[in-house]
């Protein structure tokens, strides 16, 4: 990592399907990250998102079901739209669309949880702080 720099990381977890990859498997998932759990990724706001890199995230995650297997008619169609639209809009805010990410698990897949958490960390990592990218914007 970038001289002791530790990215900050959000993820939301969908609590049918993600937020299983979390739990007892003891996964060896890297420092600096939080993860929230949420009734379903569709219920996962653009606001909360950009309330989460104003308070300091480096990178935010949405996760949920595989599209199909949504236990609240749909809400993962949903997620997939929203976060379309905020990559789309992230970048007039200074916001590198890298920094936001959509990812779908099944209850089953702590492993690939492990790994792509691991990925991401390691991504926003090669990118920095967000602040200093915001500062790069501006200048």
């Amino acid at each position: 990592m970038n001289g002791g720099y530790e990215p900050k990381i959000v993820v939301f977890c969908c609590n049918w399907c993600s937020s299983a990859g979390t739990g007892p498997s003891r996964l060896n998932i890297k420092p600096k990250f939080r993860i929230i759990r949420t009734k379903c990724s569709g219920r996962v706001k653009p606001k909360f998102i950009l309330y989460y890199f104003s308070k300091g995230a480096d990178g935010v995650m949405v996760a949920g079901c595989y599209p199909g297997d949504c236990q609240s008619n749909g809400g993962n169609y949903k997620a997939k739209r929203r976060i379309a639209l905020l990559k789309n809009m992230l970048p007039q805010l200074g916001i590198e669309p890298e920094r936001l990410r959509l990812e779908w698990f099944s209850p089953s897949e702590a492993p690939k949880f492990q790994t792509v958490v691991n990925d991401f960390i390691d991504e926003i990592a090669g990118l920095g702080p967000l602040s200093s990218s915001k500062k790069k914007e501006t200048a």
